[in-house]
């Protein structure tokens, strides 16, 4: 067996007060001037001014681009890049939750690749080098901080464009937890429920490998142990922490392993709607892990044991039931109740949606091939 496997992780520095190391990370990348992506919550929570300081003090100019809305459009990603391009800038520092940091990737891809983010769509797309990029995260989920995703709405056709690429893995990400404190209870809990959804999808899917696994596995212990604490002490920096490590260790496995077709899915709902993503993948997963577990029981039997399954590992059917079960009481203790019904979907929109998610590369690695019918089945049902 050849198990020879490639694993791309950035430089990270994660602990509080990790982010105050970001004016000396741009002198060390030889940034002259920074274009800081943020978003105006962010701006608002004063996360960056904080960053915008260090810059200051080491003698780094920067620009502020703030025009990012959740699920990242094209078009401000073209916004963007015309900004770093007119202001001569050579070092992008990202702060925010996974729209900001998503579309920072997108404004550093056509920073040197010029061009429209549509014709970077797809695996290594990217022929040029991305210009330095440092990613402060301020939420606990989306991993994009050190990931090769990037994932940008094309709002013409209304759908989620999946960049996939060690292009865009950032040079530097500092994580730090009291970032966290300024989430609200519904960012809390959907951002903790994407990463739970990472971990899972990596953990089965068909690339795979002991790697990504051991951060799977211990990012699902990590977040069913300390998301819902975050969610009733949400200043305890200590389980905030904890689900940042969980973050991280979700986004070293994905980045690596890829996805499943939770994100595929919820891509093509989260595109066309512009839903948040992560409870898109919250309510999604139940029903993708019922129709999957047959198909990579080994795995699956894996992630009962770290929801506490003490069952016999033979009864597929009790093991499934018991995972659906732990995760469905989740969703509903951290607040995730809507079914995709009450987000708005229509099922006039069922057929659009479910050719979109097919066509989608996370689909790739999903331990079973999904035909059209399935998907159309998974939306009916959730």
């Amino acid at each position: 067996m050849n198990d020879l496997r490639r694993i791309v992780i950035p430089e990270f520095m994660i602990g509080r007060g990790a982010r105050f190391n970001a004016g000396g990370y741009a002198l060390n990348l030889g940034a002259k001037k920074v274009l800081l992506v943020t978003d105006e919550n962010v701006q608002k929570a004063g996360h960056v001014e904080d960053i915008a300081g260090l810059l200051s003090e080491t003698g780094v100019d920067y620009v502020i681009y703030d025009r990012i809305t959740p699920n990242p459009k094209d078009y401000e990603v073209s916004d963007g890049a015309e900004l770093y391009i007119n202001s001569k800038c050579d070092c992008i520092i990202a702060v925010g939750g996974g729209s900001p940091i998503d579309c920072a990737k997108g404004i550093a891809i056509l920073a040197t690749n010029g061009g429209n983010i549509s014709d970077y769509e797809g695996v290594d797309m990217i022929p040029e080098p991305i210009p330095p990029m440092i990613c402060i995260p301020t939420t606990a989920g989306t991993s994009a901080d050190v990931s090769q995703f990037a994932i940008i709405t094309n709002s013409k056709l209304k759908y989620k464009m999946a960049i996939i690429s060690k292009m865009v893995v950032p040079d530097v990400a500092l994580i730090d937890a009291e970032t966290l404190t300024t989430m609200d209870a519904h960012l809390t809990a959907t951002t903790g429920m994407d990463a739970l959804t990472h971990a899972i999808e990596a953990l089965v899917s068909t690339a795979s490998c002991t790697f990504t696994d051991i951060h799977a596995i211990d990012a699902i212990r990590l977040i069913i142990n300390y998301l819902p604490k975050c969610l009733q002490y949400p200043e305890n920096l200590d389980f905030r922490t904890e689900v940042m490590r969980a973050s991280l260790e979700a986004g070293i496995a994905f980045s690596n392993a890829s996805l499943g077709a939770v994100h595929a899915i919820a891509h093509s709902l989260g595109g066309f709607l512009d839903l948040p993503h992560g409870e898109c993948n919250a309510v999604l997963l139940p029903h993708i892990i019922k129709h999957n577990f047959p198909h990579n029981i080994e795995k699956y039997i894996m992630l009962a044991r770290a929801f506490g399954f003490t069952g016999d590992v033979t009864d597929i059917k009790s093991a499934s039931e018991f995972v659906i079960d732990k995760i469905n009481n989740l969703n509903k203790e951290v607040g995730i109740t809507r079914n995709i019904s009450q987000m708005g979907v229509k099922l006039s929109d069922i057929a659009t949606l479910s050719e979109k998610a097919f066509n989608d590369p996370c689909m790739i690695t999903n331990p079973v091939e999904m035909s059209i019918n399935d998907i159309t089945e998974v939306f009916e049902n959730a």
